[in-house]
């Protein structure tokens, strides 16, 4: 089952699979949503999964699938690749993560690796994952701090929406840069939301 909210991409997807005798696509969905539904009904082998989508995204929907089948198997195919978004897509029990911009050979591989029950992730991918790994992780505070630098707020003003002193936000500020080993607010805020820790809007 191929899952992706741009016709476009979708049908790029289906005629890439198309190409290869082995495979067969048995059903399309636009949607998180249509895509556990789609799911349920019909059992694909095999579920490649965009990310970003409307309704339900692709990490609640790779939950929402597993929930119904533990042994299914998802892979995430998207643009998108800050190492959070990678690490909670693996989480939610996805068994492959390939970019948008892979070659035919690599999504078909991909897609046959996953049939046997193998894992498969893109080389660009496992890099960033093992950085993930390897990082001093963020507490859920200091996210929420970080997350309000990048509104642009000062110290006083994070305080104020945090309800803590500006004391205590200048020890989470000096925090955040060192375990992101970054020199300033403005470092930080690229870097996190670079590796997906954070989103604006």
């Amino acid at each position: 089952m191929v899952v992706d909210d741009h016709p476009v991409v979708r049908a790029g997807l289906v005629e890439m699979l198309r190409s290869d005798s082995r495979l067969h696509v048995v059903a399309q969905a636009t949607n998180g949503q249509e895509a556990v539904e789609l799911f349920a009904a019909i059992k694909p082998d095999v579920t490649l999964m965009d990310l970003r989508m409307p309704q339900l995204g692709g990490v609640e929907a790779t939950e929402r699938i597993r929930a119904i089948d533990p042994g299914a198997r998802v892979i995430i195919m998207t643009a998108v690749d800050g190492e959070e978004d990678i690490f909670r897509g693996l989480k939610a029990g996805a068994r492959g993560y390939i970019l948008k911009d892979a070659p035919v050979v690599e999504v078909v591989e991909a897609v046959l690796l996953a049939m046997q029950g193998q894992r498969y992730l893109a080389h660009a991918v496992a890099i960033k994952l093992a950085d993930h790994l390897n990082a001093t992780q963020l507490s859920p505070r200091e996210l929420e701090i970080l997350q309000l630098i990048a509104t642009g707020l000062s110290n006083k003003g994070i305080a104020r929406k945090a309800g803590i002193t500006e004391g205590t936000v200048k020890f989470h500020v000096n925090n955040i840069l060192e375990k992101l080993q970054c020199v300033s607010r403005t470092e930080a805020v690229s870097l996190a939301l670079r590796r997906g820790l954070i989103q604006l809007g």
